[in-house]
């Protein structure tokens, strides 16, 4: 049976109570961002503080500009005191998709990634098709009559399109209306302002790295980066390949705060980042995704038992080595 967005709103609000302090952990990129603001936006003057929590370090131009320009507060997770918090809400993200997620019990989880291992959640609802988080959090808005604030609308505007890469990759019709809906009302000059922020000039040497460094197989673009200053740097080499005609798969890696970081990408062709990730990573680590866009994390310390993980050529031959067979396999089945 389908469920109406009143619906899903009423269930939604049903979670929460005038006493309650609502934690908001993310892993911080335009989309999560847009969405946990989306959700303070509702939840404002229905429980005694809403908190936006960050797990990760934000070092991408862009997502900084973007925190910087529509004023977003956030919290650094290591210095939470999960005791002040009795509910906590999950946007663009599931328990399995990150380590510290894992050791959280969220009572709400609003997401577009496909439905994870874990999923307690009093209230949850997650739309696989959807090709962003924040399309979702515009229908809330819009059930409960909220004329979004231009700074919100414009974060909105952003997240859908950066997650739908301008509409080009696959999206449905919701995130359409949902994306017309929030540009009647976003700060256009903002948005190209977040949207023209320059990448660091100590990010250049790691593009020298990948491009000096890189393996190419079938079609398959691999490079290792080593220790990295954020794990953003391996995204924006990642998708800087998938822009050479003959790449159909990015795959890459770097070491940060002790774990191996993996990104991947795809050209969208009848392939699955998010089903590669999880099988060929996920019981070493966590991993999660999407259709054309995943993400690994694998610590250290069991990693080192499986190869030399300071020796950069040998540990991206064992990555090769190792996700090739779930690559191979995965275009045999399509091919069936």
């Amino acid at each position: 049976m389908t469920i109406s967005n009143k619906e899903r709103l009423r269930r939604f609000f049903t979670v929460f109570a005038g006493e309650d302090h609502v934690l908001i952990p993310i892993n911080a990129d335009p989309d999560a961002i847009a969405s946990a603001m989306a959700i303070k936006r509702l939840l404002w003057r229905k429980t005694a503080s809403v908190t936006i929590s960050n797990i990760n370090k934000i070092e991408r131009p862009d997502n900084l500009a973007m925190i910087r320009l529509i004023g977003v507060n956030m919290i650094a997770f290591e210095t939470i005191d999960l005791e002040r918090f009795n509910r906590i809400v999950m946007v663009d993200s599931q328990p399995d998709h990150n380590v510290l997620f894992k050791e959280l019990k969220p009572d709400v989880i609003i997401d577009h990634h496909p439905i994870g291992e874990t999923n307690q959640a009093s209230f949850s609802d997650i739309r696989p098709k959807y090709g962003a988080t924040a399309s979702m959090l515009v229908e809330y808005i819009r059930a409960a009559d909220i004329k979004p604030s231009d700074k919100l609308a414009t974060g909105l505007y952003y997240a859908i399109k950066i997650d739908t890469s301008n509409f080009e990759q696959k999206t449905v019709m919701e995130d359409l209306n949902a994306f017309q809906f929030v540009f009647k009302h976003c700060n256009i000059a903002l948005a190209r302002r977040i949207e023209s922020a320059e990448m660091r000039l100590e990010f250049l040497k790691f593009f020298k790295r990948a491009l000096d460094e890189r393996l190419i197989r079938k079609g398959r673009a691999f490079a290792h980066l080593g220790n990295i200053v954020n794990p953003d740097i391996c995204v924006q080499i990642a998708d800087f390949f998938m822009r050479i005609e003959s790449i159909n798969w990015s795959i890459i890696t770097g070491i940060y705060q002790g774990k191996f970081i993996i990104i991947l990408r795809n050209d969208g062709t009848r392939k699955d980042a998010g089903k590669i990730a999880k099988l060929a990573f996920g019981k070493l680590g966590s991993a999660g995704g999407h259709k054309s866009a995943a993400r690994a994390e694998i610590p250290i310390e069991p990693l080192e038992q499986i190869t030399k993980v300071m020796d950069r050529m040998k540990i991206l031959l064992w990555l090769v080595q190792h996700i090739e067979l779930f690559l191979d396999n995965n275009k045999n089945n399509n091919k069936k």
